[in-house]
């Protein structure tokens, strides 16, 4: 089961590599991280994305709290909360079938932020499952490249 941890921390050179460290020596893979400044410049977010059971997001977030930067653990699990994932992915294209391509763009509610001849390059944000079925639909376009931003999450209330 994949869950969703945020974290707050000291804005400051290291803090990266310490939770990362962290996680590597433990034996815990990171299916996604994203960080960021918050409204804060001393402060950064960290949302980090975890497969596993109760125990073992336990384990993450008392390991997380023993780390002097980290100021505060949040498992996002079970809680009212909003996920989003960003990818920017590029396809082939051609004459005939870019007018398919922009009809797929927009069921998906997705953007194009560049097109070329030869190629166009598509903006979607969403959940994961959203961003993977559109993935999915935009294989047989042959995609050239591919960056996503790994899940950010923010509880509701």
């Amino acid at each position: 089961m994949k869950n969703a941890i945020y974290v707050l921390v000291e804005n400051k050179f290291g803090v990266l590599a310490r939770i990362s460290t962290l996680f590597a020596a433990r034996g815990f893979n990171i299916d996604s991280l994203a960080v960021g400044e918050t409204e804060d410049p001393d402060i950064s977010r960290m949302t980090i994305v975890v497969d596993g059971d109760e125990k073992i997001v336990e384990q993450v977030e008392k390991q997380l709290n023993k780390l002097i930067d980290v100021i505060k653990v949040s498992n996002l699990s079970g809680t009212d909360h909003i996920q989003r994932d960003l990818a920017l992915i590029k396809v082939s294209v051609n004459k005939t079938n870019r007018a398919e391509l922009i009809k797929i763009v927009g069921i998906f509610k997705a953007k194009i932020v560049d097109m070329t001849n030869t190629s166009m390059v598509l903006e979607i944000a969403g959940d994961e499952k959203q961003i993977e079925s559109f993935i999915e639909v935009l294989k047989p376009f042959r995609i050239k490249e591919m960056s996503r931003t790994g899940v950010i999450a923010m509880a509701v209330k």
